[in-house]
Order: C-alpha cells, then structure tokens, then sequence
C-alpha cells in the first residue's frame, strides 16, 4: 500500500459486523449498522504544535480501536473501503 497518513491521522479497516444475532437470526446487509471498531492499517507522524514539536499518535499499526458512529471520511485505497480519522476521534484502543 503506498499510502502514508499526515500528522494525527489513522487509516483504519472495518472489522466486518456479525451476520447473525445470538439467536441464530440472519440479519441482511441492508439493515446492519456499520460497525464501529477496526483495525489501523497505517498512522501518521503525529499532532504538530505550533512552536514545531511532534507529539507522537498512542495507536500503531496492528491496533484494533472502537471510534464513533460518524467518525472519518470514507475512501477507496488500492481498491479497499477504508476510513480516514483523526486520533481524536478514536474511543479507546481494544486488547
């Protein structure tokens, strides 16, 4: 992937949503939310201050997050539905 986020931003995969409910219900496409936890593929550098320091993002590569319902912007990367987010919009890191 040549693909490198700037400054506090993370590409983010979705980790794909249950198909079925714990009763054994089938639940379609059409009606399942999207899921709100994922997988950072790629991060950036970190959040600049104004006097020049970088403090470096608390998520890396690998890390599996939970961020908001309306959290980033959707793109197409090498063919891939993945999301762009600032870290401040991350909930928490899971594991």
């Amino acid at each position: 992937m040549n693909f490198r986020p700037l400054h506090d931003r993370v590409l983010v995969r979705r980790v794909e949503a249950e198909q079925k409910t714990a009763g054994g219900i089938i639940i379609p496409d059409s009606v399942q939310e999207k899921p709100q936890e994922g997988e950072v593929v790629a991060a950036g550098s970190g959040a600049k201050a104004d006097d020049g320091t970088v403090t470096p993002l608390d998520v890396k590569s690998g890390d599996r997050i939970l961020f908001g319902k309306w959290s980033g912007t959707e793109v197409k990367v090498d063919g891939e539905e993945l999301i762009i987010m600032k870290e401040s919009d991350i909930l928490g890191i899971i594991g």
